[in-house]
């Protein structure tokens, strides 16, 4: 009612400045009135932000991602880190894909993007568009991930629920962080952050305050939740750096294999499954009733399972390495020459 009350005095206002208008006139009818001018806007300092700042430099070169999947389309985010086009995203993003559609801005028209390569073990794949079709092309830089320190400040740019290059802002809260790639091995290294990170962040970039990518948001922490609750994942630059040319290059990304399963106990990792075939079943180590327990591994110990696949990190398939394990209460050192990641 109180709409409608409001609405009606200024029809009547407009009615009745209409006929006193008339009436001076002599009769005259001179039309509506004219419209004020809008108000004038404040010049001056506009408060921009130092995430502002970082959005305005890297947003550019921030994509969305499309990849058609069996069961449908998946989306994600992707960031420019060549002037050739070169894109890097997320290998759960593009799947088995051999193409997939990467559009830049809102207003930008969709480009196919031909998938160089993907390692599942870093869930990071690589794409690239043809640069003429794409313009003028943002490349964004790469930090090194191992001066990133906890409480840095962090800015994700991404498409969270198809939003184009949305920014949220946070900072680090853990490094050295590991989660587990879509294939179930583990990507160490990783930088965890409570900048706010959805569905659709998957494969963008996470920056620094010079703009420089740390690391590509990849998972987030949800406890039940199918949004974010202040944990989201980020695979560290340096891993990029590694994994990147040798996608570019259509090289497969060639890691070490033990073939165990560990779990944690007091005194070390215990074995818990070994792989059939695999190195770790060739050099003898037990699980079962009279399991081993690894306690060191080429000469580092081990106080966790996570030591083990950091202790072969380095590696190649064909090294051999020396394992230390208690076996019924005894140390014993076996030798395991490491195989290729299936």
């Amino acid at each position: 009612m109180r709409r409608a009350a409001v609405i009606g005095v200024a029809v009547c206002a407009l009615i009745g400045a209409a006929l006193l208008g008339s009436l001076i006139g002599g009769g005259e009818d001179r039309g509506a009135l004219p419209s004020a001018p809008p108000l004038p806007p404040e010049q001056g300092w506009r408060g921009r932000t130092d995430v502002g700042r970082v959005y305005a430099a890297a947003g550019p070169g921030v994509v969305s991602v499309q990849a058609r999947r069996s069961g449908g389309t998946a989306s994600g985010t992707g960031f420019v880190v060549g002037r050739d086009g070169t894109i890097v995203t997320n290998a759960h993003v593009v799947g088995a894909a051999s193409t997939t559609q990467v559009k830049f801005g809102d207003r930008g028209s969709r480009l196919e993007a031909r998938v160089l390569g993907r390692d599942v073990s870093s869930d990071l794949a690589v794409v690239r568009v043809d640069p003429k079709q794409a313009g003028g092309l943002r490349a964004l830089p790469l930090a090194n991930s191992d001066d990133v320190q906890v409480g840095d400040a962090v800015v994700a740019i991404g498409h969270p629920f198809g939003l184009d290059r949305t920014a949220t802002a946070g900072i680090v809260s853990g490094v050295g962080r590991e989660i587990r790639a879509p294939n179930g091995f583990q990507i160490d290294e990783v930088i965890q952050t409570d900048a706010p990170i959805n569905p659709g962040n998957s494969g963008g970039p996470l920056l620094d305050s010079r703009g420089r990518v740390v690391g590509v948001n990849s998972q987030i922490a949800s406890a039940g939740s199918p949004g974010n609750v202040g944990i989201g994942f980020a695979v560290p630059s340096n891993t990029v750096r590694d994994v990147v040319p040798k996608l570019e290059g259509g090289q497969a990304v060639v890691r070490p294999y033990l073939g165990v399963t560990t779990a944690p106990v007091p005194s070390g990792a215990l074995v818990e499954d070994v792989a059939p075939g695999g190195p770790a079943d060739d050099a003898g180590l037990r699980a079962g009733s009279d399991s081993d327990v690894i306690v060191r591994v080429d000469g580092r110990a081990v106080r966790e399972p996570d030591d083990v696949s950091r202790a072969i990190a380095d590696k190649r398939p064909g090294d051999q390495v020396r394992v230390v394990v208690l076996r019924n209460g005894r140390r014993e050192s076996v030798e395991v020459t490491l195989g290729r990641r299936p």
